[in-house]
């Protein structure tokens, strides 16, 4: 049977892009399907945005530390409205730039929202195109029926719009999206309140993390309400109630509903689990005969990362001369938020089942906050397994975390040992040294039972 192409990809975000450029350069005819923007949540709504706020937000604290180092500033002052126009000139820059990338490697795009009509068949209005193989590269978006009424209340793609911030707000949410964007209006201007299910924002990070980004959270001046999410959100003429239970209310003007992402699944045409993710098996294959997924859709490692490894290693499979599979088991990650977080590897807990730990930890205050009097902490932990000496994790608060744990990254994909560590001589005056000087064992850590599997969650994946 002769197909239109021999690869379509539903998805034009960071993981498509990467998956159908790579197929083109193999030989494959190649079709990419998108109705929203070429570059997808990352480059537009997501990661780059987003960093580019953290950077506006750091000058806050860099205008207060540069007083103690001899400088004289007139008051600054933020404006939200000139930095949004900047952002929409960079990340339409940047969707150019997607665009040329995709016709240079030669891969049709294809504007409009398809579905699937059968294994190697997709609809695009009333286009029918067929494929040999067909690639699901949908992505999520933010949940917006977590809370009845939080619907009306902004999310993070919202907030990278707004002209004006409000001089007070509430989030709700205590996932790196929350936290992120938290810290992020606090040196803005804004008075936050944050309101979470747990005891401790960040979730499924080590509790070191944990601990520590309620601690830079609060230090920031932002208001913390653990297990405080509210029963319901309230429209009024002046902005949000948020209904916390026995009677109590509180009125915001802006409220950031930060409860988590769902995987953009719906009507599609395919089987979905309860958490309304596309299931595939290693080889990142649906139900379906000839239909893949990859990325957020999925809802097994949601990073851009690893949607762009998923989709190279694809395009690999399908059209080099040689499958492979990502290996999801130590993918690194950051936190956005100020001050920064990294980690790569388990936590603590996690690593602790099945065998036994050491535990190296160090807390400080970097040279450069202690100069001008400054509260702001560094914390480090190395996880070491204590029968063959292989570090197993590092995780890190502190400033420039996701660039150091980045190459650290390296040597723990490489297998290094606490050995190899301990051998490397320190750059210095560094805060990066302190993971080659730890010496002493903070604590050990007995092996626990390993858990038996657990059943897929329903519902939404939330991240507060």
């Amino acid at each position: 049977m002769t197909h239109d192409f021999d690869l379509v990809t539903l998805g034009a975000g960071s993981g498509g892009v990467a998956a159908s450029r790579r197929a083109a350069m193999l030989g494959a005819k190649v079709a990419i399907i998108e109705g929203r923007g070429v570059g997808g949540t990352c480059v537009l709504r997501g990661c780059v945005p987003k960093k580019l706020l953290m950077y506006a937000a750091q000058f806050a604290d860099a205008f207060g530390e540069a007083r103690g180092y001899g400088w004289s500033l007139a008051e600054p002052r933020f404006e939200m409205a000139r930095w949004a126009a900047a952002k929409a000139a960079e990340t339409s820059r940047l969707e150019g730039l997607y665009r040329q990338m995709l016709a240079g490697a030669g891969v049709e795009l294809i504007e409009g929202w398809a579905r699937l009509d059968g294994p190697n068949t997709v609809l695009v209005g009333e286009r029918r195109i067929t494929a040999r193989h067909v690639l699901i590269a949908t992505g999520a978006a933010p949940v917006v029926d977590s809370i009845p009424g939080i619907e009306a209340c902004a999310t993070s793609d919202d907030l990278l719009d707004l002209q004006a911030l409000p001089a007070n707000a509430a989030v709700i949410g205590g996932g790196y999206i929350a936290v992120e964007f938290a810290s992020m209006l606090a040196r803005l201007g804004v008075a936050v309140t944050m309101y979470y299910r747990d005891v401790l924002p960040l979730r499924g990070f080590d509790s070191m993390l944990r601990t520590a980004a309620a601690a830079a959270l609060q230090g920031a001046g932002i208001e913390l309400h653990p297990s405080g999410v509210p029963q319901k959100v309230q429209r009024t003429d002046a902005g949000f109630l948020l209904v916390l239970g026995e009677d109590r209310v509180r009125d915001f003007p802006w409220v950031l509903n930060a409860t988590g992402r769902r995987p953009n699944s719906q009507g599609l045409g395919l089987e979905l689990d309860p958490a309304g993710a596309v299931p595939v098996n290693a080889a990142m294959q649906t139900a379906l005969p000839g239909v893949y997924a990859i990325g957020d859709v999925t809802n097994r490692k949601n990073l851009t990362p690893v949607a762009i490894a998923e989709g190279r290693a694809l395009a690999d499979s399908l059209f080099g001369p040689m499958p492979r599979e990502v290996d999801l088991s130590r993918i690194a990650s950051a936190v956005f938020m100020l001050p920064p977080i990294a980690s790569v590897g388990p936590t603590e807990v996690d690593a602790a089942c099945g065998r036994r730990l050491k535990v190296f930890e160090t807390d400080f205050r970097p040279m450069k906050q202690a100069f001008v009097g400054g509260s702001d902490r560094t914390r480090m932990k190395l996880l070491v397994d204590a029968d063959d000496d292989k570090v197993l994790a590092v995780h890190m608060i502190g400033h420039d975390a996701p660039e150091i744990v980045q190459s650290l990254a390296v040597a723990l994909s490489a297998g290094a040992t606490k050995a190899d560590f301990d051998r490397t001589v320190a750059v210095h005056p560094t805060a990066a040294e302190e993971f080659v000087l730890m010496r002493e064992t903070t604590r050990e850590v007995p092996a626990s039972p390993i858990p038996a599997p657990a059943d897929a969650p329903a519902g939404p994946k939330m991240t507060s």
